[in-house]
Order: structure tokens, then sequence, then C-alpha cells
């Protein structure tokens, strides 16, 4: 939209998986939305996940059956309706003698979790030591007993989030990223706005909102209105990336860490293989949060358990990065006991806060915040049909490849090896609102992830391609490079416990 209205029905505060689909959902039972969003979207948590849509089944342990549930049947929705960024994938789990999950357990769970999910799922097979190797032949043969395989999904995580921006955008929602959040505006004791700032430009504007829906998560704390509303304490998952043929993995793998039992996971992800994720309560500032010596150390011992000819070690590391997953409730010790089933407030402002969830069931969660914002401005609950119409993006790949056709200069791969090309930069600002170089080299490319330097020889290239798109002198074009070097230094750098960020702020374990 060119024009503000005087006043939207809704504003959305966050750009992550959560205020997209709320955006969507509240557009699609047409209401007038508007999304702020102070980076990128998918530039927090939603962005460095294991980019996995699972069902859950490592939920079964802690008997939370509801999300359980509730994630197949997201998964199955999601498979549905976005085929072009969620696919199926299957996970071996290997059982060793004396393992804390054995054969019995693991063939107790499995037929639980077949049983929750009816006929939505591929079935899962018990397999003998034989047949574990020959679906993963690297694996330690030494004790093995045997092992499982089973069916969850994956999916691009940032390309999913930007997916629900779009189609909230197509829907006549107003979308704005890369502007902050400065102030909540209040009418007496009522939230009826924001004062919001172009990160780029400085300039300052009045958006106004009959409801506010705060889908900040780890960020929340900075817009509490109500002194007394419980402050969200984070989990930080640190994941490492190493060539895929290090480890040599065929598909997925579910582990049992042995240095201290949690599940984790060894996947697929296009050259590489990520290995994640950490499990640990952190105080450390979402903006600044990495992966730190220790997080890299407890990766990469719990997999050369498993594989013990790879013999991993920090040189082998092409990126490692964490998220802060903000969790409901935060009074366990273990974080990895605690539920990742999500909490909806209301404080005193009538701002309404949520926090918690997973990436997998986004949707319904968005459905539940969405209830709660036509109840608060009086209206029926209409339910949207955001679990039966498509997300867009099916036709992108088409689309570069038009671009290429029509400028060969746009077809040469940015870096050997990597199916990236200027088509890929173009099309992201043209029609996926990519503003920077983050934006396009960490997010709609994951070229910041696949090489060891993070995209900086790159980079370069990168802003001359897209500098007359976006209208770039060589000022803005040297400050763009300038964040971009900073972005990667922020996220990718590991660090020791304890030590001093570039903010002269000290990580805490």
């Amino acid at each position: 939209m060119s024009e503000f209205p005087d006043r939207f029905d809704v504003l959305v505060i966050g750009g992550g998986i959560t205020g997209c689909g709320v955006a969507r959902d509240a557009a699609m039972r047409g209401l007038n939305v508007a999304l702020v969003e102070r980076d990128d979207f998918a530039s927090g948590t939603s962005g460095r996940s294991s980019r996995l849509i699972h069902g859950g089944i490592r939920y079964l342990e802690h008997a939370q059956l509801h999300l359980v549930y509730e994630s197949i049947r997201e998964r199955q929705t999601l498979l549905r309706i976005a085929p072009h960024l969620v696919k199926p994938l299957a996970f071996t789990w290997p059982i060793y003698r004396g393992a804390r999950i054995g054969k019995l357990k693991l063939r107790a769970g499995l037929f639980l979790y077949q049983l929750m999910a009816g006929g939505r799922s591929l079935k899962h097979s018990i397999l003998n030591a034989a047949q574990t190797l020959q679906r993963e032949p690297r694996l330690k043969s030494e004790q093995l007993t045997g092992g499982a395989v089973y069916y969850d999904a994956c999916t691009d995580d940032a390309r999913l989030v930007i997916a629900n921006a779009l189609a909230a955008q197509q829907l006549g929602a107003t979308i704005l990223s890369h502007t902050r959040v400065t102030e909540i505006i209040r009418h007496g004791d009522k939230a009826v706005g924001v004062v919001a700032r172009s990160q780029h430009s400085g300039a300052t504007r009045e958006i106004r909102a009959r409801i506010i829906a705060n889908a900040t998560g780890v960020w929340q704390n900075a817009f509490d209105g109500d002194d007394r509303a419980r402050r969200v304490r984070g989990s930080k998952g640190a994941h490492v990336g190493v060539a895929r043929e290090r480890i040599g993995n065929h598909d997925a793998l579910t582990l049992i860490s042995p240095l201290d039992g949690r599940v984790m996971f060894c996947l697929p992800g296009g050259s590489q293989t990520i290995i994640g994720t950490t499990d640990t309560w952190t105080e450390e500032s979402p903006e600044t949060v990495h992966a730190s010596t220790a997080d890299v150390d407890y990766l990469l011992r719990s997999v050369n358990a498993y594989f013990p000819w790879a013999r991993l070690t920090p040189d082998d590391v092409m990126s490692a990065w964490a998220g802060i997953r903000p969790l409901a409730s935060a009074g366990s010790s273990n974080p990895s006991a605690v539920s990742r089933e999500h909490s909806i407030t209301t404080d005193r402002s009538g701002v309404i806060n949520v926090t918690g969830g997973k990436l997998t069931t986004y949707r319904s969660m968005a459905a539940e915040i969405v209830d709660r914002v036509q109840e608060a401005l009086g209206q029926p609950k209409k339910a949207a049909a955001t679990g039966s119409v498509a997300l867009p993006g099916a036709d992108r790949l088409d689309k570069i490849t038009r671009i290429q056709l029509d400028d060969v200069s746009l077809s040469t791969p940015l870096v050997g090896g990597l199916p990236y090309t200027g088509a890929h930069l173009v099309y992201a600002v043209q029609s996926e609102m990519a503003q920077t170089l983050s934006d396009l080299l960490i997010r709609r490319t994951h070229l910041a992830f696949e090489t060891r330097d993070h995209g900086k020889s790159v980079a370069p290239r990168a802003a001359e391609i897209v500098s007359p798109l976006l209208g770039w002198d060589d000022q803005t074009k040297n400050a763009r490079l300038r964040e971009y070097n900073d972005d990667i230094e922020r996220m990718f750098a590991v660090r020791s416990a304890g030590s001093l960020d570039r903010d002269g702020r000290r990580g805490l374990e």
C-alpha cells in the first residue's frame, strides 16, 4: 500500500514465522493488517533453526502428546500447501547396546507415533544391525544392535517465513521490514499504535491500530507494557555445518548424544551436513547470540562417537550459528524438558503477546492468535483457509530461469559448486522484498552458511548486481558491505563462553 490507512485493525510486531503467519491469517479473514519487522523476515530464531518440520517424536518421552498430535497434523498440512518448501525426509535412528533409548522403547515410541499420525505418514520400519549399516554404512558398527527408519519433513526455514509474508502482502497487508518499533503509543491505559523508524533512512512514522499483536519472541521483554508481565526466558540452540562428505550420511539421523543423553540430529543440508542442536539456558542478547567453542566441541564430540572415522575437528566446521528459543514455561533446570507449546497473554494495555511454539506449528498458533484478535475487536471468529490455500513461491525457480535467459550474465554461479546465481539475487529484490546483502546471502540464499568466509568474498559482486535495482550509490553500497561484514561476524563467529562480543557485552552460558 502506498498510503497508510488512518488506523489498522491489527498491527503485528515481529517478522518471524509467528508474526508472518499471523499477518497471513488475519489478512485472509479480511482484517486490515500491518506488520513491522526490525530487520529482515526470519532474521532471528526462525532463520536459525534445524530446518525441520517434524512431528516431534522426541516429545513423546516427556508425554507431550497434544504437541505431538498437533505437530503431526501441521506437518501434513505444510506438505500439502507448500510442497516446494516442505519435503519428506527419511530419518535413521541407530541403536547401540546400553543406549538410553533401546530397541523396545524406540519400537513402542514409533508405534505410538504412527498411531497418532493415522494414515498421514509413511510407515516406520525396525531394522537389524546389518540393515541399519546398509542405510548408513559409515556409522560405527561396534555394539550396534539395530535401529529404525521413520519419516518427517525438512524445509527452508527462512523461505517459509518469507512465503507467509508475501502471502499476507498479496492479500492486502502492509508489510514493512527494516523498520524498528521504538515506542508503543498509549492513550490512557490502552495501546493504540506504535512509533516506527526506518533502519535505512531514519524516517519515523506513527502506525495506529485497534489491536497490537507482539510476536517478537525473545525480544518480547523490550515491549512488555505491563511491569508484572512474566519475562521470556530463552534456550540457546547451536548448530554447525560441515562438508557432507566428511560424515557421508545418506539421509537424516536421529542420535542420542553420549555426552548428556540428549536427542540430536545429523541432517542433509545441500552441500553440507548440519549437526544440531544444543539446548542450554542463556542470558545472551538475541542480537548477538552465537555458537561458543563449548557448543562446537559438544556437537563434534557427539557426532564423532557415531562416525569415528570422520574425526571431525573445529577446522572442519564451515559455519556455526545459534538462535534463542522463546519458551513459554521456564520452570525447569533442563530446557529440553520444557514444553514447546506456546502461550498467548494480553497485558493490561491490550497488547496480545505470544511466546513459545515451534516452526512446525506456526499456522495453528497464528489461527489461535487471530481468534484472540477478533475477540478483542468484538468480531465473531471467522476461520481462515490457511490450511488449504497454497503458499506462494512454487514458480520461483522457473522465474529465476527466465531471468537468466534474459540476461546470460546473471546465470554464472556466484560461488563454484553452489547453485546460486546473480538471477537469484535479482529475483529476491524484485519479488521477495530483499533490501540488504544479509537478506540476499543469508536468507534468500544460504550462501553465507555454505562458504567458509560466509559470503564475504562474493558480497562486492552481489552488491554490484543489485545496486541498480535498489538505487544504491557508491556510498550506500560501501555502507551495505560494512553492514554485511558486521552481520556475518555477529552471526557466525565462534567465541568462548564469557568472551566479549563486538558490542562489549559478555556472552554467558
